[in-house]
């Protein structure tokens, strides 16, 4: 089971693939700022996950697309 649930998850962001970037630049960032030990790799990923169901962290699309 995921945690949080990914309906949650998704209220959040407008789809699945917009979730996993978010999450993963995100968690990135988590782990690049050193708020994590590099010991459990998940745990970056959980933190992300959690502050999207949180609406901590928001994300924005891009105007102009690639041509």
């Amino acid at each position: 089971m995921i945690n949080p649930p990914l309906d949650e998850l998704l209220k959040n962001t407008d789809n699945r693939y917009t979730l996993v970037n978010v999450a993963a630049k995100r968690a990135r960032q988590i782990i690049n700022e050193g708020h994590v030990d590099d010991t459990r790799s998940d745990k970056a990923v959980q933190i992300a996950l959690e502050e999207i169901i949180s609406a901590k962290t928001k994300f924005e699309r891009a105007k102009a697309s690639i041509k």
